[in-house]
């Protein structure tokens, strides 16, 4: 059917309707009729086995001979015209449809033959010819051309006009099929990655076992070997994987939480494994414990409803769930993007849909974010584009606002329908799901190298464990991640209960404070330049000290000016988690220390460091931290933690200063 016109009556069927009512045909021998009107149902009667899908060839058969017939028969034409349109052979429609106006010219169904043959000359790449029959729609004084009609045309055209120019300026991209390990006969798609790179978990569709062509759908997982080559996948376990359908997943940056989509046929009936919807499609959520996936349960909150919501997109940072939800009335093809936010209690907030600059008054299919947090991907038939459904790339600036968005081209975009794109955290490699030539079978999952200027934040990824520092025990330490520059906290986020262990994404391009918190331990800070290490991932434990140790705890995120005591505004950040820690743990009294490197004058750097001490006191009393709970006292140089010896055997001078910036350091210590 033509996609743009998927709300008009197909004309094919029309002429049929009034042809059979009044008992009238192009032809008069009765052996063309009769296998004209056989056709009519051939395909509903013969539904193809292997696909579960009408059997057009079957009509096709006896609408050839009803032309052998009869080569005037202008509805043989037109209903052999739809078949080979909806049987993807579209230069054949082309033929018969031209055929059906030349034997009659009159038979241009307001304008929607016109419109018909423009939209298949598109997918044949024939846009000169395209534009032309758009034009006869947008030229006609026919008062019999609907509205709706003439804005179909004008949206074609669009596109037609856009189609054009985009194959004059190609992306140079070669995608590579990613190989047997995710790749098998089977169809296989909707690629998620955790923010490492080093997992993939995709969609796989089984044979079932009562041998209809729609298959199962079930998770599997593969993991990248150390030759960059992706493992034999596995399936989910079997309480994520269920005889029902599971499909279209997103894994949270650190692999460790998982939001998919099950369906059922209406509100109520069990999605498999006792899970319980609020409508025909729903999205769930399961969690890793250690190595254990919890069973999953219909996503707390606000976004499921009694209509569906699918293509789920968890954010990096573990707070927005993008999502495509059916909008309009039941019967409708308009679906949207929405967003939802996560509460403080672990539900998800009542959605919000993007902007009409984004979606549109027609099908979003698919949603996709990054994990730079700003950069948005898409498919949708309601932009400009090449034709059918194509993906699009916008951003959110600092206000929140998304940008126009921006059609990926030609070949990212062909004259058939993209659904998905999944971009890798560098920004650098994307995947995609098709049915190319030279693959596995039906769909295997592509890579390929994503265009400049189309990639998004380049992200990198921390990593770690959370430990005692005295038992070395395991912690299910709570994380913090904080832009120095706004001040704003960009990851919120918690270790494995089991395990310890921890990651999250980070973009790359700014400096981060990090606090680590848990109950009964002194809390830790760290800060990195992701200006400096752009393309390295960092690997960092994190020690937490226990509150009966007294032992020093480094505030690495207090800064000041250099050579003065005043507190930079990059510092409140810090200081205000330790005046809330003092908060929470009232019977706490501490030491504030201040500490300098060894060059300079002695004198100096004792009044200095006792001025910086001094100048973190003050603000903690400011805040309203009993001033009978706090000391502060300076150290200068006599407490280095490298030495003059070790920093001068050192053979760079960046890992000397490096040295002796370790040395300039504010500290507090738990005195009771």
């Amino acid at each position: 059917m033509t996609r743009i016109l998927l709300i008009l009556i197909p004309f094919f069927i029309l002429l049929n309707g009034c042809a059979t009512a009044q008992m009238r045909y192009s032809t008069k021998k009765k052996k063309a009729i009769k296998l004209y009107e056989e056709a009519i149902d051939a395909p509903r009667e013969n539904i193809n086995m292997q696909t579960g899908r009408p059997d057009y060839e079957s009509g096709i058969e006896l609408l050839k001979k009803a032309l052998d017939k009869d080569d005037e028969f202008v509805e043989a034409h037109q209903l052999i015209g739809d078949f080979y349109r909806r049987s993807g052979k579209s230069k054949e429609a082309v033929y018969h449809f031209k055929k059906a106006l030349e034997i009659r010219p009159s038979e241009n169904l307001n304008g929607l033959l016109f419109v018909d043959i423009g939209d298949l000359q598109m997918r044949n790449k024939e846009y000169e010819d395209a534009i032309k029959y758009f034009d006869m729609v947008l030229n006609s004084n026919d008062r019999g051309i609907s509205d709706q009609v003439r804005e179909a045309a004008s949206t074609l055209k669009e596109n037609a006009i856009f189609a054009k120019e985009a194959l004059k300026d190609p992306s140079n991209i070669d995608p590579v099929n990613i190989g047997p390990g995710i790749n098998t006969e089977h169809p296989e798609y909707f690629p998620t990655l955790t923010v490492d790179g080093q997992t993939m978990l995709f969609t796989r569709e089984l044979p079932n076992n009562n041998g209809m062509a729609r298959g199962q759908e079930d998770f599997f997982v593969s993991q990248l070997s150390e030759k960059n080559i992706w493992m034999k996948a596995v399936p989910m376990p079997s309480n994520i994987n269920t005889d029902k359908n599971e499909g279209a997943p997103t894994i949270s940056a650190d692999g460790r939480t998982l939001v998919f989509v099950a369906c059922s046929g209406s509100s109520g009936i069990d999605y498999g494994k006792g899970r319980d919807g609020k409508g025909s499609c729903d999205l769930f959520i399961t969690k890793r414990l250690g190595k254990q996936w919890v069973d999953p349960v219909n996503l707390p909150g606000s976004v499921n409803t009694f209509t569906w919501e699918t293509q789920p997109s968890l954010s990096a940072d573990g707070k927005s769930l993008y999502f495509i939800r059916r909008v309009g009335r039941r019967g409708t093809k308009r679906s949207d993007i929405f967003v939802s936010t996560k509460q403080a209690d672990g539900s998800w907030g009542e959605p919000v849909p993007l902007p009409m600059n984004v979606n549109t008054r027609r099908e979003e299919t698919s949603v996709l974010i990054h994990p730079d947090g700003q950069t948005l991907y898409f498919a949708s038939n309601g932009h400009v584009g090449m034709g059918g459904t194509d993906i699009y790339m916008t951003r959110k600036d600092p206000l929140g606002n998304w940008s126009d968005p921006v059609n990926l081209g030609y070949p990212i975009n062909t004259e058939n329908n993209e659904n998905s794109l999944l971009v890798g955290p560098d920004g650098e490699v994307a995947f995609f799901a098709s049915d190319r030539p030279g693959g596995y079978g039906d769909l295997d999952i592509y890579y390929f190298i994503l265009p400049e200027k189309f990639r998004p934040v380049k992200t990198t990824h921390f990593e770690g464990l959370v430990y005692d520092a005295i038992s070395k025990k395991p912690l299910e330490g709570k994380f913090e991640l904080i832009d120095l520059s706004t001040g704003k906290q960009v990851v919120q986020s918690s270790a494995d209960p089991v395990s310890g262990e921890f990651m999250v994404a980070l973009p790359t391009g700014k400096d981060y404070a990090l606090n680590v918190s848990f109950p009964g331990y002194s809390f830790f800070s760290k800060n990195f330049n992701m200006k400096a290490n752009a393309d390295k991932p960092i690997h960092m434990d994190v020690p937490m000290i226990p509150l009966t140790d007294d032992q020093p705890i480094l505030l690495a995120n207090v800064f000041f000016d250099l050579s003065k005591s005043t507190l930079r505004k990059e510092s409140y950040v810090e200081l205000n988690k330790l005046y809330n820690f003092l908060k929470e743990n009232k019977d706490i009294r501490i030491e504030v220390a201040g500490h300098t490197d060894t060059r300079g004058d002695d004198e100096a750097n004792m009044q200095l460091s006792k001025d910086r001490a001094k100048a973190v006191y003050d603000y903690l009393v400011e805040k309203g931290i009993d001033a009978s709970r706090l000391e502060h006292k300076g150290y200068g140089e006599t407490k280095p933690i490298n030495t003059d010896e070790e920093i001068a055997a050192l053979e760079s001078e960046e890992a000397k200063e490096k040295a002796h910036q370790e040395n300039r350091r504010t500290e507090y210590k738990i005195l009771k």
